[in-house]
């Protein structure tokens, strides 16, 4: 019976775990995690955050569905040391585990800038459940937060706090909202939107330092200017956790480098989701890490089982508004893009082609044949026939099948 090991129980470990049950129904699987709480849906803490929804709302797989599965969940649990060699782990209590196969899943943390005051009380990040009771517990005594990142977790946790009450100020180093789905033109609509619910935006701005003071904190700019917050919230983006990686001497560049099949440069141990590099990529999203969990669990298991990549795609909500971003949004214009834009309706349409192909897309405010857009770019369509009429406002995209 071979036995495997699963270092984090985020997307791509459970992803993983479902897997290597489906191909080897007699082995022992065994997860680790850092969390008290069984597999939840952290692309919805912002909801959590402004209790819209409960935590067992975004809870995806309860304790039942590993009983189910017969894989054995250990929470609270750090993984301090893997020898390689003997094939075994040992955890904070001192307990060893051996292993046949193992795979790093062990994600990412909040990357916070070398800000001066970044740990004074009352700085938050926003990357597991507990952070996010943290913020809750901070707002009570709060009218302002200052936001510091305008990427989309960041502008939706800024979003669950106005929901609470709080006028929320961003700050974001870029010229631009959501710099990696947006360009220029669309983060303009986007940004002139969520001014009219109330926010605050501070572009193409860097924080110097945080001061904290008798009434709060103050957030102090390099052009000099002032920012005041009950509370601040720093959403720089997230970091590959490595720790472990580094400790074993895998292959590390900008991550844990893998091969097609999730494999490292260590026999017998696979990683997966934002810890990893796969082509000199890496995708910090969590379609991404689904799929490469799932290649590496099939591929422990031993059946047959490649990653091929993952079109960069989002269709999501930003504080209400529908957005879709997929694939080269040609934020510099070096493409030829196909834009409509209706200012009346605050919705923007952007479609990004090179050699009569469909390479990218960013639809704002109307989501209309955003699935047959992603597959247009995923399946290479030739767009030659129609690229005189992609423009029309009511264009019909079932046509880009």
């Amino acid at each position: 019976m071979t036995t495997y090991l699963i270092i984090g129980n985020g997307v791509a470990g459970n992803a993983a775990a479902e897997n290597i049950r489906k191909h080897d129904p007699e082995g022992k699987i065994v997860v680790f995690s850092l969390e008290p709480r069984p597999f939840y849906y952290v692309p919805a803490l912002p909801e959590y955050l402004a209790g819209e929804k409960a935590a067992d709302q975004i809870t995806l797989h309860p304790q039942s569905w590993y009983d189910q599965r017969r894989i054995e969940l250990y929470l609270n649990t750090q993984v301090t040391q893997i020898d390689a060699d003997q094939k075994f782990v040992e955890t904070g209590r001192g307990q060893r585990f051996p292993f046949d196969k193992l795979l790093l899943a062990t994600g990412g943390n909040s990357f916070v800038p070398l800000i001066k005051g970044a740990d004074s009380a009352g700085v938050f990040t926003l990357r597991t459940m507990a952070d996010a009771d943290r913020i809750k517990a901070a707002v009570a005594g709060a009218q302002t937060a200052v936001l510091i990142g305008g990427g989309l977790l960041g502008l939706e946790a800024g979003n669950g706090l106005r929901k609470l009450g709080l006028k929320v100020i961003v700050v974001e180093f870029f010229p631009r909202l959501l710099p990696r789905q947006m360009d220029a033109a669309g983060a303009a609509i986007l940004a002139q939107q969520l001014e009219d619910m109330g926010f605050t935006f501070y572009l193409g701005a860097k924080t110097q330092a945080i001061a904290p003071g008798p009434d709060g904190l103050t957030v102090n700019l390099e052009s000099g200017e002032k920012l005041n917050g009950g509370l601040v919230l720093i959403s720089a983006g997230v970091r590959p956790d490595l720790s472990l990686a580094q400790a074993l001497g895998l292959d590390i560049d900008k991550g844990v480098k893998v091969d097609d099949t999730m494999k490292t440069s260590r026999d017998g141990i696979y990683a997966a989701g934002d810890l990893i590099e796969h082509r000199g990529r890496s995708y910090g999203i969590w379609p991404a890490a689904m799929e490469q969990g799932k290649v590496a669990g099939a591929a422990m298991a031993g059946a047959a089982a490649q990653y091929e990549g993952t079109l960069p795609s989002n269709v999501l909500k930003v504080a209400g508004i529908d957005l879709m971003a997929a694939g080269d949004i040609d934020a510099d214009g070096k493409l030829t893009a196909i834009v409509h834009q209706n200012e009346a309706h605050k919705t923007y349409r952007k479609l990004v082609v090179q050699d009569n192909l469909l390479v990218g897309a960013i639809l704002l405010g109307d989501i209309r044949g955003s699935a047959e857009i992603q597959t247009a770019i995923a399946k290479k369509i030739d767009l030659s026939r129609l690229k005189g009429e992609l423009a029309q406002a009511d264009f019909d995209f079932k046509r880009l099948r």
